[in-house]
């Protein structure tokens, strides 16, 4: 990947099993959670969820610092 910037940045979640299901949230985030069918899925539901929280097209997104 010539010629791109990666930027590699690290994001502390929250998250546990609850029934059939994994519950997560990003702490400087607390207020948008998602949830997948094993721990993997929801790590990538998570993933797709800060790069829409973090992308500056959705607004009024609320932070906790």
């Amino acid at each position: 990947m010539r010629g791109e910037n990666h930027i590699m940045q690290t994001a502390k979640i929250v998250y546990w099993q609850h029934d059939d299901a994994w519950i997560g949230y990003f702490q400087e985030y607390p207020d948008y959670w998602t949830q997948g069918k094993t721990l993997a899925d929801l790590k990538a539901h998570l993933k797709a969820l800060y790069l829409d929280l973090t992308s500056g097209k959705i607004s009024g997104i609320r932070k906790v610092e």
